[in-house]
């Protein structure tokens, strides 16, 4: 019977070692015919036997929950150097009928850009990291693969009075950041990164590579926040910059519940939108040990457009509670500033924005809500009573408001525009590993999650692309993938979803570019015969 069990399991691995070797030969064979140079073919395809090919999986991964031994790993990893490698992988994926996952930076929150329940190869378009900034005309083209770091310092090497509005992790790559409408410390004074987006080049479901003019005006909107893996691999995107003053002010302020944190907070939500748009504040909401006492602390972060002076008086005059003294505002130039929103210490020089991979990855989760109205006094103090007792979910408040407010709901697919008092990002991080570890802490977050709901967005119960999160719902990508995809899709593109999914069946009629949460083609039924 062991006999038996042994030779059977090394049966199973020979059949899926020969079944990766046969999509690895095929894929040869079909770069090869797609015109790719041999000893090109050989530098960016990856194979389970390559020595290389797990140092290039895991090198990407940024959430350890999909880097475990049960994780479904690609088939192939291809790692196209030039815009005619992405082209052959999308015409011989799809004549090979294999899934393709497209990795810019690995930020995915649910993995989905290197992880599949089918079997699947992992475009990485790390290569694509060119910068290309043109002071002249105050653009930039920018690859899918570079990061927001490497970003913000090439610009910050052309101009010191110049920046970019995305997010504030610095190893974020571009690619997904942006074609999900990526933000950062300056929307409220700027709007969101596809605010700011000119032109971009992709390769569409043919295999052909097409600008702005080439592609139409309905696609260049759809992937300005609808999500450009369903709809192509992005190769580049050219961005217009921003003007940023010479002196910017920064300032950190932590309150526990004993140093009127719930009267911030509340302050905070009637003044979220309305305050100064060159002000952003974010609070942080952790529950905290201290003197054995289980509590929460309120920190607020905040980025000013200008110098401290007039930072305070307009703190003093539209949020008393917060406290602000000129002992805690820090002026900086903007490119260190960056630098202290992503937490590096103040020796740090901006070079350090070049490291393109973090110092730690941990398991975690994220899920999102949108605040429309203030929660009330006795509103805010049940939520931190049940932060406490849930033990180790914590909330990021961003506010809203200023040039949010001004851009209608439909100028890109992602809809949170005015109406929004801010945004609320639920986190919860662990080191522990295991299945168990894992059940504890996603419950964790989902209790509080459930424990939100009437304080938040309803019908929909709004979420945010780029936080992604399976649990708002999921399709198979099978027969009733329409149905599927709306009851996530109306949550994440509110009245732009019936939009995207026109797109998106006229670009990709045969759903070649999808995921677990990819906009879908309209049912048959419901397409127009084309004569």
């Amino acid at each position: 019977m062991v006999l038996l069990l042994v030779l059977l399991l090394c049966s199973l691995n020979s059949f899926s070692s020969a079944a990766t070797d046969s999509v690895y030969d095929n894929f040869v064979q079909c770069f090869a015919e797609n015109k790719v140079p041999t000893d090109q073919i050989s530098g960016i395809l990856y194979n389970s036997a390559n020595p290389s090919f797990t140092s290039v999986l895991v090198s990407y991964i940024r959430n350890r929950r999909f880097n475990v031994s049960t994780t479904p790993k690609p088939t192939i990893i291809v790692t196209p150097s030039q815009e005619s490698h992405v082209s052959a992988t999308v015409l011989c994926a799809k004549k090979l009928g294999i899934q393709i996952k497209i990795r810019s930076g690995g930020h995915d929150y649910e993995g989905i850009s290197y992880v599949s329940s089918v079997e699947f190869i992992i475009l990485d378009m790390f290569n694509f990291r060119s910068i290309d900034v043109d002071m002249e005309t105050e653009t930039a083209w920018v690859g899918s693969g570079a990061m927001l770091g490497e970003l913000y310092y090439r610009i910050w090497e052309k101009s010191k009075v110049h920046g970019f509005p995305g997010g504030v992790c610095p190893t974020v790559g571009v690619g997904g950041h942006v074609s999900g409408a990526g933000y950062g410390n300056m929307l409220r004074k700027h709007g969101l990164t596809v605010d700011h987006l000119i032109d971009a080049k992709l390769v569409d479901a043919k295999g052909r590579v097409l600008d702005r003019k080439a592609m139409g005006e309905d696609l260049f909107w759809a992937i300005r926040g609808g999500g450009g893996a369903s709809f192509g691999v992005i190769l580049a995107y050219k961005i217009k910059l921003v003007p940023v003053p010479s002196v910017v002010t920064v300032f950190r302020i932590e309150k526990t519940m004993d140093q009127n944190a719930t009267e911030a907070v509340y302050q905070f939500e009637q003044i979220a939108d309305k305050i100064d748009n060159d002000l952003f504040i974010r609070v942080l909401l952790q529950p905290i040990t201290r003197n054995k006492k289980r509590s929460v602390r309120a920190t607020f972060i905040g980025l000013f457009l200008g110098d401290a002076n007039r930072l305070l008086s307009v703190t003093h005059s539209d949020f008393p509670e917060l406290g602000l003294k000129k002992a805690d505002c820090k002026e900086m130039s903007w490119i260190y500033s960056v630098l202290f929103w992503g937490n590096f210490d103040n020796t740090t020089t901006p070079d350090v924005l070049l490291r393109r991979t973090p110092d730690s990855v941990n398991f975690l989760k994220r899920k999102s809500d949108y605040v429309k109205t203030p929660i009330s006094k006795n509103g805010l103090e049940s939520l931190f009573k049940k932060m406490v007792e849930i033990g180790k979910v914590g909330l990021v408040f961003n506010s809203y408001g200023g040039r949010m407010n001004e851009i209608p709901d439909s100028e890109t697919p992602f809809p949170h525009r005015a109406g929004n008092l801010f945004k609320i990002q639920y986190s919860v991080n662990w080191e522990d590993e295991g299945e168990e570890a894992d059940k504890n802490y996603i419950d964790q977050i989902r209790e509080l999650y459930s424990f939100m709901a009437p304080f938040v967005s309803k019908n929909p119960r709004e979420a945010y692309l780029n936080y992604r999160d399976l649990d708002i719902g999921t399709t198979d990508n099978g027969k009733d993938s329409y149905n599927q995809g709306k009851v996530y899709g109306v949550k994440y593109f509110k009245g732009n979803f019936d939009r995207l999914v026109k797109i998106k069946t006229m670009v990709d009629p045969d759903n070649f570019f999808r995921n677990e949460q990819s906009i879908p083609t309209l049912p048959f039924r419901g397409r127009k015969v084309r004569k």
